[in-house]
């Protein structure tokens, strides 16, 4: 029989496990480099902070207990506790707060309080330089008190669900750069006059809003257009939408995302020479009919949903563009290409590839003569089927000045002998671009409509892009 061995002795003390243990407690705390920042720079990043994390920075150290009361002030009553008291709690931060106020989120419905508390609550004198207002009311008709600070507001973000002429009429924002409107109904006279009364604005997002039919834009700074075409009910029935949205002289515009479609929308780009990014163009992507679609022209060439209609001019400032397809098709991608020969980005979701995508007679005449400038492709929920291979090869063996092409792979197909696979059926080994790179992920890749939230969404050079 074995004899047992016994168990080693414990460490004594003064061994390693001791001297490890007092080693560590012996090390100096991490500098907190931080704190050593200025002032100036710490209460911008307090501002930053949600209201109540912002609060909370005065426990962090002595050095931080003074910042919050003097820094930029960031008071969103989202983030606060509803009901009688939130008026009381909003009025208490703004009165004891020794700096500025910078951004203000109120949702008036929320306060449970007296109109005229509201409107006492926005005449606070500590609201003076206002940079940043979220305003919802739709309970009620917003005070006139929330354009006091249009001589200092930056960026503007209006729920409600009316806003009447006389509260519109005669107001100016000189220093607006950013304008949202979500959920609003107000008139055509009264939209046209709010956006001329900016006159450094750089970013217009329109969401579920309605009673006017036509949207001209005549700016020369706007750089950024979002909006969408809802079917708005009122009293039982549709209420005034937009149907037309007309682009006269733009000369900076730049971004032009078209949202949600449930009814049918005509945009006229007559003057928009730098126009780079359009979105999200679809053929019924989400099930709606032939006269939802929307028409997009561009002089006498003209896109309805993602046909192209008519060509009679190629559209060369286009380099970036997201589109939303029923069934993945190579033939409609080749005509948009046609359209946007300078075509540098592009970003496919498509519910189903029914279409078998053949192309190597089909298109053999074509290939030639087609300069395929695509440097970015992301394709949304690749499978590996025999449609979508036909589609990602023929721009495998085509796009001479491809540098990334990103397949979005379902999760339940993804492992190591499926990538192996398509690596193969996709003939990577004879890419045109030699230095291309592929890449295979599970990650969520593409920004949709439904992530274009805020008036800022539109501030970014590719809005379509997330990181994966």
């Amino acid at each position: 029989m074995r004899r047992r061995e016994p168990p080693p002795p414990l460490p004594a003390a003064g061994g390693p496990m001791t001297r490890r243990r007092k080693l560590a407690e012996s090390e100096p705390p991490a500098e907190d480099t931080i704190s050593d920042l200025p002032d100036a720079v710490l209460g911008e990043i307090i501002s930053l902070l949600p209201t109540k994390d912002g609060a909370r920075t005065q426990i962090l150290a002595s050095r931080w207990r003074h910042l919050w009361r003097s820094a930029p002030l960031n008071l969103d009553c989202r983030g606060l506790n509803h009901g009688d008291e939130l008026a009381g709690a909003l009025s208490r931060i703004i009165s004891s707060h020794q700096g500025p106020c910078r951004r203000l989120c109120i949702h008036a419905d929320l306060l449970d309080a007296p109109s005229t508390t509201v409107d006492s609550l926005l005449r606070s004198d500590a609201l003076g330089n206002l940079q940043e207002l979220e305003f919802s009311c739709f309970e009620r008709p917003p005070p006139a008190s929330i354009f006091r600070f249009s001589p200092t507001l930056r960026v503007v973000t209006i729920e409600c669900s009316n806003l009447p002429d006389s509260t519109v009429q005669g107001i100016h924002f000189p220093l607006l750069q950013q304008l949202g409107l979500e959920f609003v109904c107000i008139s055509e006279c009264s939209l046209h006059s709010l956006i001329a009364s900016c006159p450094v604005l750089e970013s217009l997002l329109i969401h579920r809003s309605f009673g006017f039919a036509c949207i001209q834009i005549n700016s020369l700074s706007l750089k950024s257009v979002g909006l969408d075409s809802y079917a708005v009910w009122e009293n039982n029935k549709v209420a005034l939408q937009l149907q037309e949205l007309i682009i006269n002289n733009a000369p900076c515009l730049e971004r032009l995302l078209l949202l949600h479609q449930e009814t049918g929308l005509h945009i006229s780009v007559i003057a928009a020479p730098k126009l780079e990014t359009i979105g999200f163009l679809s053929d019924g992507y989400y099930e709606c009919s032939q006269d939802h679609l929307y028409r997009l022209a561009f002089g006498s060439t003209v896109i309805l949903g993602l046909h192209v209609d008519n060509l009679e001019m190629a559209v060369c400032t286009v380099k970036i563009l997201a589109i939303q397809m029923k069934a993945l098709c190579l033939d409609t991608v080749i005509d948009l290409l046609t359209c946007f020969p300078c075509l540098e980005k592009l970003y496919i979701r498509a519910r189903t590839s029914e279409s078998s995508n053949l192309w190597r007679r089909k298109h053999r005449n074509l290939i030639n003569c087609l300069d395929i400038r695509l440097k970015t492709i992301v394709l949304k929920s690749y499978r590996g089927i025999k449609s979508q291979v036909n589609f990602v090869t023929f721009f495998v063996l085509n796009a001479r000045m491809l540098e990334s092409m990103t397949l979005q792979v379902e999760t339940s197909y993804y492992n190591e002998e499926f990538l192996v696979e398509q690596r193969r059926k996709l003939q990577l080994q004879d890419r045109v671009s030699r230095g291309a790179q592929f890449h295979f992920t599970t990650g969520i890749c593409i920004r949709t409509n439904w992530d274009i939230k805020h008036v800022r969404d539109l501030d970014v050079v590719d809005p379509f892009v997330r990181r994966c």
